[in-house]
């Protein structure tokens, strides 16, 4: 192997990586290398290579040298959030370059006095066998001069690896809400991992890159995918067509973050620049940061740290030992996360926690651990380096939603370290109605917060979609994120007002101050307290209207907590959720025992199955459907059913085996989108058909009205059916002809408007002249303002989201039905939803007071 010399790509000051003020770089995380602070505002290439990338900040390049050897070149410190600004690349990814030639220019009179510095690592990220045998002393160096000189590291393989070949392929775009992160590149990994197969992925508009295994969901984050973007999957191997054909399936159900291609993508949440703000904050200022968890909390400042678990530097000696004792504690760390993940549930913890659990076993960074362990490194240090140098990788992604992931590798090298170890974190200790205030947090941290202790969440650094944030909402702990270091100087103890709705922190509030929040925050959490306590009673208005308060359900593990959350049953069991999240449909067998073990969940409480809704915004890639220029208003819901009886007959059949199970009439089902009396007539003929061939009574038969066409024909609907639900989701967009995935009209959509509630009342009307009864299950039932004025216009059913349910409950029982039917008159004169709004807030505010 002969030598490679890199040349300074500045003129400026040399110095060794361990003078770089980030332990990213001085750590050696990412490699080996020197450091130059510049003089001159172009960086050149140090020798001839290939261009592998340009950062979309323009402020980092990676070139590909002789011998397969990385180098990456990182222009100054924090340089990515300026997002380019004063920065011009001279080349793109796959250029081939000359040594000296001009790479990018800076505008350092611009930049320079924005950022933390200019000094610029040179770091070798990839050796190829080579390694660093002669470097320049510090201090001045010319552009142009010797930098480093690379020879070989240790005797080259006798057996070269095969070179990948790929003998099947597919380009296809993401049709993923939030693109390639952690999640769904886990699961993409999981199944690529059945097959035998050697898989690669490569962004299509880059097709020259080097193409990553997609067994390792680290790296495929790294590639910063995003929504609508083309990617290549590549296979080797006996199941190599297979594989893809099962990827790219997998693919099109969106993994539970659908969004149809044609929908544009929403904005990607803004990267959040860091204050440098350090002023001393006076008592009684308010500060400004970014909601990551709704909510309104009173308390006191305190302080929670990551406590350090104690790491071993230096390596027994013996590789053997090391990687023994790593493969101990990352099998205890599995175990663990599996547990956790079971106790979790059908929770968005528990979703953070599998996605951690696949992550254990990406072959990258085990590889990458292995290495190092066997060159001499402590398992605990090669296990840092590795999960430290995955983190600065994905901060650098220019889309906010993937750097936010960074957290989960710090989250993930933090807690093995402890199992490494052998020993446990120390137990949070925190005082009543905390405030927690911290630098940053990790997702462990957060998920063993409770939220009886914790009042909420404040952090200087993070981002609103980061798995801190989705945990703090899930656990319903109010929490601001990028307050900025100023937060950081709050004294424990000190009173605290965080209106995380309201994006502020009230620091120290005057007396008066303190008082009307002490009293708005007793007041909301009496009327929780209230609600929850009386969750058990039944939903009956103060005059004695008997009005069911239920819940929306997507699956079996939701059915039990909104029990004991006080829901009378569930009015809308999504059915679509076991449907679409794979690449093959569910057995009648296996939807009769996930709706068996709901109802048996809701023990005799009624059980309102929806027949698949899909179709729309909601396809299957099992299910072959042609392109739509408008699917909305194309083939979705029961259109899907009648038109696809393979898919409809299981699901009622199902239904049948699950009611013949449960008490008399608790199991009822749904057909959704209908819009004309033959279509309610077609499903009654079906379902009697299969009740019959079963040798099983037939169950109630209800319509979904979601079309103002079943609105208006609710009358000769319910001389059919048993019941009526309305979903007023559906039934607002297309009676107001704004389509609720469209950005352009989507904020203007408004379910209280005259016009809905005039569709509702003619549907409540039409219903009660058969003396059949009206539910709504969409999202007006969760809505408090809509809670009397539904009950007003006639509908005696609400099926809520489970959290929802105590508060509308307690609602409905401090309301009379005669209350409800003069609102109702007056909001149906209104000429807006403004109107609406006002009119039954003044309503509520006379009878919750």
């Amino acid at each position: 192997m002969s030598s490679l010399i890199l040349a300074a790509p500045f003129d400026g000051w040399l110095s060794p990586l361990d003078d770089v003020p980030d332990p990213v770089f001085a750590q050696r995380l990412l490699g080996d290398g020197m450091a130059i602070d510049p003089l001159d505002g172009t960086l050149h290439a140090p020798a001839d290579g290939t261009v592998v990338s340009v950062h979309a900040a323009r402020h980092a390049i990676t070139l590909r040298l002789a011998g397969g050897v990385e180098v990456l070149m990182h222009i100054g410190l924090e340089t990515v959030r300026l997002n380019g600004e004063g920065f011009v690349a001279h080349v793109e990814a796959g250029d081939t370059v000359a040594a000296g030639d001009r790479l990018i220019s800076v505008d350092l009179g611009t930049v320079a006095p924005r950022v933390k510095g200019m000094i610029t690592p040179i770091v070798i990220t990839e050796t190829a066998g080579h390694a660093v045998i002669e470097r320049a002393a510090p201090g001045r160096i010319a552009r142009g001069a010797p930098l480093l000189v690379l020879g070989s590291a240790q005797a080259e393989s006798a057996a070269p690896a095969a070179a990948f070949a790929a003998t099947a392929q597919a380009t296809l775009r993401l049709p993923l809400a939030h693109g390639l992160h952690a999640r769904p590149a886990a699961r993409l990994a999981e199944l690529a991992k059945s097959y035998d197969a050697d898989v690669r992925i490569v962004p299509a508009a880059t097709p020259n890159a080097t193409p990553c295994r997609l067994r390792s969901p680290s790296a495929v984050m790294a590639l910063g995918l995003r929504h609508g973007d083309a990617l290549t999957l590549l296979a080797s191997g006996p199941a190599a067509a297979a594989v893809i054909e099962a990827l790219a399936d997998l693919i099109a159900t969106g993994m539970g973050e659908l969004r149809p291609l044609g929908q544009s993508a929403p904005a990607p949440a803004q990267a959040v620049a860091e204050s440098t703000d350090t002023s001393p904050i006076a008592p009684g200022e308010r500060l400004m940061a970014v909601t990551a968890a709704a909510g309104y909390a009173i308390g006191q400042a305190a302080w929670l740290e990551r406590p350090e678990p104690p790491r071993t530097a230096r390596a027994s000696g013996d590789a053997g030992a090391e990687i023994a004792r790593f493969t101990q504690a990352l099998a205890a760390f599995r175990a663990a996360l599996e547990q956790r993940a079971q106790e979790q549930a059908g929770s968005e913890q528990a979703a953070i926690l599998t996605a951690h659990r696949h992550l254990l076993d990406d072959e990258d960074i085990l590889e990458s651990v292995g290495d190092a362990m066997a060159r001499g490194d402590s398992a605990s240090l090669a296990w840092q380096r590795t999960m430290q140098a995955r983190a600065a990788t994905l901060r650098a992604a220019p889309d906010p939603h993937i750097a936010q992931r960074a957290d989960d590798f710090i989250d993930l090298e933090w807690q093995l370290q402890w199992h490494l170890a052998g020993q446990e974190p120390p137990a949070v200790s925190l005082p009543e109605a905390a405030i927690v205030i911290a630098r940053d947090l990790v997702p462990s941290q957060v998920a063993v917060l409770s939220p009886a202790q914790v009042a909420g969440l404040v952090t200087a650094q993070g981002g609103p979609t980061s798995h801190v944030a989705i945990i703090a909402a899930s656990k319903g702990i109010p929490a601001l994120v990028a307050a900025g270091p100023r937060v950081l100087s709050i004294a424990p103890g000190t009173p605290l007002l965080l209106d995380a709705t309201g994006a502020t922190l009230t620091v120290d509030p005057d007396a008066a101050t303190w008082a009307t929040a002490q009293a708005e925050a007793a007041r909301r959490q009496a009327r929780k307290a209230a609600a929850q306590a009386a969750s058990g009673l039944e939903g009956r208005t103060s005059d004695g209207l008997r009005i069911e308060v239920c819940a929306n359900l997507g699956k079996r593990s939701e059915a039990a907590p909104a029990v004991a959350n006080g829901a009378e049953g569930c009015g809308l069991l999504r059915t679509e959720f076991l449907f679409l999240d794979r690449a093959s449909a569910p057995d009648e067998d296996e939807q009769t025992a996930d709706y068996t073990a709901i109802a048996q969940a809701l023990n005799g409480r009624p059980l309102i199955i929806r027949l698949l809704d899909i179709g729309g915004d909601k396809p299957a890639p099992y299910l072959p459907m042609a392109a739509e220029e408008n699917p909305a208003l194309g083939l979705r819901g029961i259109r899907v059913g009648l038109a696809q009886r393979e898919m409809l007959v299981p699901q009622l059949r199902a239904v049948l085996r699950a009611g013949a199970g449960a008490e008399a009439g608790a199991v009822k089902v749904m057909a959704p989108m209908i819009a004309r009396v033959e279509e309610l007539r077609a499903v009654r003929a079906a379902l009697d058909a299969e009740a019959a061939k079963l040798g099983v009574a037939t169950v109630p038969l209800g319509v979904m009205v979601e079309t103002p066409a079943a609105a208006v024909m609710a009358d000769a609907l319910a001389a059919e059916c048993d019941f009526l639900s309305i979903g007023t989701n559906d039934l607002t967009q297309y009676a107001l002809a704004m389509d609720r995935g469209n950005p352009a009209v989507a904020g203007s959509i408004d379910g209280l408007d005259p016009a809905v509630l005039r569709l509702i009342g003619l549907c409540c009307e039409g219903a009660q002249s058969h003396g059949k009864w009206v539910g709504v299950c969409g999202g007006l039932a969760s809505d408090p303002l809509a809670v009397p004025i539904l009950i007003g216009l006639g509908v005696t059913e609400l099926s809520a989201a489970p959290a929802m349910v105590p508060e509308i409950k307690a609602l409905v029982r401090a309301l009379s039905a005669q209350d409800c039917r003069g609102l109702a008159s007056a909001v149906l004169q209104a000429s807006s939803a403004a109107q609406v709004r006002v009119l039954a807030t003044q309503m509520i505010e006379r009878v919750t007071q």
